[in-house]
């Protein structure tokens, strides 16, 4: 059998009652209030921690003038890769064929091509090393499609600790893709020119330039951002009464919370809380970057809210100076302001 959590007596078979028989506990609802304060704890700390990645989504995309600019930079990429940026010619008997490619038209016809004859061609003494760059291209092509549209999606983690690399990775990467994926045209290009002279030709369009020039402006708009930075605006959070921030020092410091929020109210628990974080030497991050003026009008504000509880209570310390003379003029030494 169990034992009773209040006095460790061991609980026999016939203690069926639900009163310990030593001490006289309910052993039902002993520790109830611990239970439901700990799970309301744990329900508003998981609320505190996502009310903050909330706020840096929010940041990420509306926090200021270059966030907002961040995303039409971010977009452009994309589509800049629906411009032509490629020309393929192929002139023979009855044959007069002229191609732009763009992502459009990589996408059609890959979806098309027959690998097979594709690995054939790459194998052949005398077209398998220009079909080779050639496939590389179209691979590279595709990638930094891929890491734009990711940069996009991903957008909304920019304020997050490793948005900035990420950011920065992706956009490099589509940059360096697309810078490869035109030197490895060129050379099929030339390669193909060579082994079938007046039949092909191929050439780089205005595309291509401009979707490194996109990239690089991502770069650009990012690069920015670290150096001047955009400011989270976090929503206040508490926790139990408590604001998150003192609630989250005082675990850390190792500060028994739980029993500073038992059997009193919300406010007086983030008083004791506060407390205790003073006694420890602790400030929560919240409070390290507060200014002189906010701290001036925090003070003005407890002080009223002191002075209104006085009031309510009947203490003569909640009147005014004004109060206070009326009434000691009317003979009311009992409501005279208390000495300092």
């Amino acid at each position: 059998m169990a034992n009773c959590p209040k006095c460790g007596y061991h609980l026999k078979l016939t203690d069926w009652r639900p009163n310990c028989p030593s001490c006289g506990v309910n052993l039902v609802y002993y520790g109830m209030e611990e239970r439901l304060l700990a799970d309301a704890d744990k329900a508003e700390s998981e609320h505190a921690h996502f009310q903050k990645k909330l706020d840096r989504v929010k940041a990420s995309f509306a926090g200021s003038k270059l966030a907002i600019a961040r995303i039409v930079f971010t977009v452009l990429p994309i589509g800049f890769l629906f411009l032509p940026l490629a020309n393929m010619v192929v002139k023979a008997p009855y044959i007069d064929n002229s191609t732009n490619i763009s992502i459009l038209k990589i996408g059609t016809k890959v979806s098309e091509l027959d690998f097979g004859a594709l690995l054939t061609l790459m194998k052949s003494d005398i077209v398998g090393h220009a079909f080779t760059m050639f496939f590389a291209s179209l691979v590279c092509i595709l990638i930094a499609a891929a890491a734009a549209l990711l940069g996009l999606i991903m957008l909304f983690l920019s304020c997050s600790p490793k948005g900035l690399k990420r950011n920065f990775t992706l956009s490099s990467l589509g940059l360096v893709l697309t810078a490869a994926a035109t030197y490895l045209f060129t050379n099929f290009s030339s390669s193909m020119a060579d082994i079938f002279p007046g039949a092909y030709s191929g050439s780089l369009k205005f595309g291509v330039f401009v979707l490194m020039a996109g990239f690089a402006g991502v770069i650009i708009i990012n690069a920015v951002i670290a150096k001047v930075g955009i400011k989270v605006k976090y929503k206040q959070t508490y926790i139990g009464g408590i604001p998150s921030e003192e609630y989250f020092a005082a675990k850390a410091a190792g500060i028994d919370v739980l029993s500073l929020q038992t059997h009193v109210s919300e406010e007086e628990a983030a008083v004791a809380v506060e407390k205790a974080l003073e006694e420890a030497g602790v400030e929560p991050a919240s409070l390290a970057g507060k200014t002189a003026e906010e701290e001036e009008s925090l003070s003005e504000l407890e002080k009223g809210l002191e002075k209104a509880a006085l009031a309510e209570a009947g203490v003569p310390g909640g009147a005014s100076d004004d109060d206070l003379k009326t009434r000691a003029a009317e003979g009311k030494p009992e409501d005279q302001k208390p000495e300092q």
